[in-house]
């Protein structure tokens, strides 16, 4: 086996975007020992308290499955993540990607979004690749379909979503955190810009609001029924957009969500 100095080389590497066969000239190890450890097969000593070990099976390592105890307030986040800006993709033998796009103008982003994958799946390893203008944060297993049963053929606002009965259960109790996901993914908070004419002059306004833009009208429903449980007032403004603009509701969304960063 491979220094652990060396298999922390190589994945920091592999999390800055460079390639298998970089990562494996800088290392100087096999491009395989390099894809084991990126998709976080590589061996380890056992510990039964530690999930990232060998002590669990891999197999066995997921919370529908097996039991093990699933941070539910990081899912929450986590799952309005993947509604918005997130795809699962089958890679081979049964494996699946679990991605979250973050667009390089949001390095806090893309480090909580890192962050939050590692909590809800501990034994697999994040990686982030890079694409045009962001970074695909994920990690690989067997179990995201498991987590994620809105994973389906074709683009979510093609097909029909919804929440099932245990992930509503954990969404009414996070429903912050859903929120949050959902507008860190298709959302934003600007300041908007209006022309209002008193006494025959214009008068220029300026106040700040939230938008959450989605082509999905259940992804849709799913965000505004959150805001219906915290009380906070919406308006549809055409067929992809939702504001929240009053005072007190963008005050109570600022209490948990802010600004992109």
């Amino acid at each position: 086996m491979y220094p652990d100095e060396i298999v922390q080389k190589a994945l920091k590497l592999s999390q800055e975007g460079w390639t298998d066969r970089e990562v494996a000239r800088r290392c100087g190890v096999s491009m395989g020992a390099v894809q084991k450890w990126r998709s976080g097969t590589r061996r380890r000593s056992a510990d039964p308290a530690d999930p990232t070990s060998g002590g669990i099976r891999r197999r066995d390592a997921c919370p529908r499955c097996s039991g093990l105890e699933l941070d539910e307030r990081s899912y929450a986040y986590l799952l309005g993540l993947y509604l918005g800006d997130g795809h699962i993709v089958h890679c081979r033998k049964g494996v699946y990607r679990l991605e979250i796009a973050c667009a390089d103008a949001w390095p806090g982003l893309i480090e909580e979004a890192a962050k939050t994958v590692g909590a809800v799946m501990p034994i697999s390893r994040v990686g982030r690749r890079r694409h045009p203008g962001c970074k695909l944060v994920g990690s690989y297993s067997k179990h995201w379909p498991c987590l994620f049963p809105q994973h389906g053929p074709g683009r979510k606002h093609e097909r029909k979503i919804e929440l099932a009965d245990w992930q509503q259960e954990i969404v009414d109790v996070f429903t912050e955190e859903l929120v949050r996901g959902l507008v860190h993914s298709d959302g934003c908070r600007s300041m908007n810009r209006v022309r209002r004419t008193v006494g025959g002059e214009d008068r220029w306004y300026e106040y700040p609001r939230y938008n959450f833009t989605n082509e999905s009208m259940d992804i849709q429903r799913i965000f505004t029924d959150a805001l219906d449980r915290l009380g906070i007032a919406w308006r549809q403004m055409n067929r992809k957009n939702v504001s929240v603009a009053r005072r007190e509701a963008v005050a109570r969304l600022d209490a948990f969500v802010g600004p992109k960063y």
